[in-house]
């Protein structure tokens, strides 16, 4: 079976609390690729975009959740739902496509420590 490849838009999530995030289009994603892969390759592309802002080019990204699915419900939370971690997290040592990556997925990454900090006193005053 050959190898497919998708369209992925990834956002990068700067802060929760004051809703920064950029989203990257990437294109040609390997879904047979692992998770911790794909996390290597954004750590590497990330830094050498120049059309990103310093602030997210050298922010310290770690974990991947799903934010949306092409022709599925999306959440009503601005930057990223805070819901369904056991089924949205990605898990590292799966492949993107055993993760429920497919085309146009869009994914969150994000520091895992401010994820958790938010979720445990997350701002409802917007």
């Amino acid at each position: 079976m050959a190898s497919e490849e998708v369209t992925i838009t990834v956002r990068l999530v700067r802060s929760f609390e004051h809703r920064n995030f950029k989203p990257i289009v990437y294109h040609k994603v390997n879904l047979d690729q692992t998770v911790r892969e794909f996390i290597v390759f954004l750590k590497q592309d990330i830094p050498l975009r120049t059309n990103l802002p310093p602030p997210f080019r050298n922010y310290k990204y770690d974990k991947l959740k799903i934010i949306h699915q092409a022709h599925k419900s999306k959440t009503n939370e601005l930057v990223l739902g805070l819901e369904d971690d056991d089924r949205l997290l990605l898990q590292e040592d799966s492949t993107m496509r055993a993760a429920g990556i497919d085309n146009e997925t869009e994914i969150a990454f994000f520091c895992e420590e401010d994820y958790k900090n938010y979720k445990a006193n997350p701002v409802t005053s917007w």
